[in-house]
């Protein structure tokens, strides 16, 4: 399950759809349009619905979620946003769909007529699998498996990267001095793009005003550029805020430059820079850098876990990285950046990092790592003998006495000794009231004291007309003084 707890625009979803999502992206001049995948691979969305940006085909604005029948079932891998909104996402199978505003030719299509349905962007792309999209305010740009990059869309200032400033109604390949080269990320501040290459080198376009495209001049470019400061250094990530541009390298620092005016370079002042600039992050290995190109906040990870902030946040500028007590980079722009949009798919990662408990909730039951099993009524409960040892002086006991592999229960049923092992892995029980009464009596015959009151909470809570007797004779019986007293 995808938390977007901090997301509010997913406040009114009930906690049954709340708990399928596993992918969603907030976006919208005022964080007001929503889009998300289910574990089903059912695509909804929900908001105000500007210049038809939900792709529901109508511009009706929807409180309630309702559903996108033609990209169910597509396996979203990539999806990006503009300021119109247009969005556009890339499949697994590498298709490219594009919906909503289409005033600059930003979807692609050869016209600018808005699109109120996701459309399959094919010019020039159909032999091609896409893995990646970026949008800045009206234009796109995506990435190509053989490491290709097409533009198309607004082009005011170079940013679609063709060597002229007129605006591209189709896919375009950017060439130039990219044209044998192979990119392996790309990003889009609001009016230029960025590109870095499998071998680090890092590549820019378009409006420069700021010194967003780090060349060391203030000169928009109509095609690529290579970063000539930043040679010897191995880019691995760019991301690219409203007017300013953050890389990461293969070491875990951390470059910006471009617009200053709040802070987001974290250089401490706020002047803008041309070339690229170090930031000082406290020796801390940094794994990711986060901006959006609708906001001035920048972010970023480090190897151990910390998320750091700076630049606008909240209105307030922070010159500095911020340490927050955050988890991911995501949250920084759910709660700090202005509109709060996030600055990328959100999606259960399986590589997210897990706390400890997150790690042995994830384990209990699991026959991969698990060196023992206990047999209840002819069924299997693997575990680890080591956590049992350290959870339960019963178990610290027995095991140490013992080393078999598996051990037969007798004395209570599988549902209540499931629910006591779980428990020694989660610190909570899952089990109905009357279930709990069984678990109780365990809990006394192994001197689970708090076991014992987590139980004796549950039945207190399940008390009803129905069921009151049968609760009570069990409380009585297990001497559980404070239920009967509650009766």
């Amino acid at each position: 399950m995808l938390d977007v707890g901090k997301w509010p625009v997913f406040a009114l979803l009930p906690p049954e759809e709340l708990r399928l999502i596993r992918q969603a992206c907030v976006f919208g001049s005022a964080a007001n349009e929503a889009l998300y995948v289910t574990v089903n691979d059912e695509v909804f969305a929900l908001g105000t619905n500007c210049s038809g940006c939900l792709g529901l085909g109508d511009m009706q604005s929807t409180i309630e979620s309702r559903r996108i029948d033609v990209l169910c079932g597509k396996k979203i891998v990539s999806l990006s946003y503009g300021t119109g909104p247009h969005v556009v996402i890339a499949t697994a199978e590498g298709e490219v769909y594009a919906w909503g505003h289409n005033g600059y030719s930003q979807l692609g299509n050869g016209t600018t007529n808005h699109g109120l349905t996701p459309a399959l962007v094919s010019t020039n792309l159909i032999n091609k699998r896409v893995t990646e999209v970026a949008c800045g305010s009206h234009h796109t740009i995506a990435l190509t498996t053989e490491g290709e990059v097409y533009a198309w869309g607004y082009n005011n200032s170079g940013q679609v990267g063709s060597g002229s400033t007129a605006n591209q109604p189709t896919p375009r390949r950017v060439s130039s001095c990219l044209q044998n080269k192979v990119v392996v990320n790309i990003a889009c501040g609001q009016l230029c793009s960025m590109a870095v290459l499998d071998n680090g080198e890092t590549y820019g376009w378009g409006y420069n005003c700021n010194g967003q495209l780090g060349l060391g001049n203030n000169g928009n470019q109509q095609t690529p550029c290579r970063i000539a400061a930043l040679q010897g250094v191995n880019i691995v990530q760019v991301a690219c805020g409203y007017a300013h541009t953050l890389a990461l390298t293969d070491e875990g620092f951390v470059y910006a430059w471009g617009a200053n005016s709040y802070g987001q370079l974290g250089t401490g002042n706020k002047s803008n820079q041309a070339l690229p600039t170090l930031i000082n992050m406290d020796k801390e290995r940094m794994v990711e850098v986060a901006a959006c190109h609708t906001s001035h906040t920048s972010a970023a990870k480090t190897q151990s876990g910390q998320v750091l902030m700076w630049g606008q946040c909240r209105g307030q500028a922070v010159p500095y990285p911020h340490i927050t007590h955050f988890s991911s980079t995501d949250d920084v722009f759910a709660c700090f950046a202005t509109p709060a949009v996030t600055w990328r798919l959100l999606t259960v990662d399986g590589d997210d990092y897990l706390t400890v408990a997150q790690s042995l909730k994830r384990e209990f039951d699991s026959p991969e790592i698990s060196d023992l099993k206990f047999l209840v009524d002819g069924k299997c409960i693997h575990v680890h003998k080591a956590l049992l040892k350290i959870r339960c002086e019963h178990f610290r006991a027995l095991l140490n006495e013992t080393d078999e592999e598996a051990i037969e229960i007798h004395q209570f049923s599988y549902l209540v000794y499931r629910a006591f092992l779980e428990y020694l892995y989660t610190d909570t029980i899952n089990l109905p009231p009357e279930d709990a009464i069984g678990l109780l009596d365990l809990a006394t015959y192994y001197r689970e004291t708090r076991l014992k009151r987590l139980c004796q909470e549950t039945i207190k809570r399940g008390i009803s007309e129905e069921n009151a007797i049968t609760l009570l004779s069990a409380a009585v019986k297990y001497e559980a003084r404070d239920a009967s007293d509650s009766g």
